[in-house]
């Protein structure tokens, strides 16, 4: 069973506490992680610390201090825990990423193509056709697990992790693709880059995409590329930010 009744509250040490909505990588679930995360964030809790989303649970860590009594705190998360809703988001931020596909920015382009039997020109057209949801940030500062790839672009991890990836490498592992925000090892197929940084420890906030955003690829050529990284390194640039509806924002 992907998503649990009644959502499960359990101690994290003495300073946190996790939530758990299931136990599967389901849309539905992790819309009710982002949904607590929402109403915490909202509820003026004293003595939260942070939140940390996962693809089926909440942590939240707090100030033992300040919270004092941890009975009414734990009995309040379990009160709007389950007053979330397992439901598809219709709505939200949907961030466009551009990106250069293949080439020395694409690596593994030929290893996709061998896979999957498709064409370079048909897996861009498919890897860009779809918004992609964010369940969450992890491994490495703002490395974005996406969902919601078209299953024909499916390919297994490399046999032998590389020890370096550029920053801004997009990969594809499985079913679900994301994209490196820092030079860092790691085992994705890698089909393109996008000139944007998507971790910036000055940036306010540090992280481009967020979990439960909404990523939208657009193939851009080696030019395009080379002038968005320029205005990139001269904080210019403003990435192109819509509504689930598809207004600007």
């Amino acid at each position: 069973m992907a998503e649990y009744l009644e959502p499960k509250v359990l101690c994290a040490g003495d300073s946190a506490v996790t939530i758990e909505f299931g136990d599967s990588i389901d849309i539905k679930v992790n819309a009710r992680v982002q949904q607590l995360r929402q109403f915490i964030d909202r509820g003026q809790f004293n003595g939260v610390v942070e939140l940390v989303p996962t693809y089926r649970s909440l942590t939240v860590y707090f100030d033992p201090v300040r919270v004092g009594d941890v009975a009414p705190f734990f009995e309040r998360l379990k009160k709007l825990a389950a007053n979330t809703k397992g439901e598809v988001p219709k709505g939200g931020l949907i961030i466009v990423i551009p990106v250069c596909y293949g080439g020395e920015f694409g690596p593994d382009m030929q290893n996709v193509i061998d896979h999957t039997g498709l064409s370079e020109e048909e897996i861009i057209k498919r890897h860009t056709a779809v918004d992609y949801y964010c369940y969450m940030l992890g491994f490495t500062p703002g490395f974005s697990y996406l969902g919601g790839m078209d299953e024909s672009l499916a390919t297994p991890r490399l046999k032998e992790p590389r020890k370096v990836i550029p920053a801004g490498s997009v990969g594809i592992a499985g079913k679900q693709t994301g994209i490196y925000p820092i030079d860092s090892p790691g085992g994705w197929q890698l089909i393109g880059r996008t000139p944007l940084k998507l971790f910036d420890p000055e940036g306010q906030p540090p992280f481009l995409i967020d979990a439960g955003m909404w990523v939208r690829f657009r193939s851009i050529d080696r030019k395009e590329y080379d002038e968005i990284a320029s205005q990139v390194a001269a904080r210019t640039y403003k990435p192109e930010i819509l509504t689930k509806s598809g207004d600007a924002k």
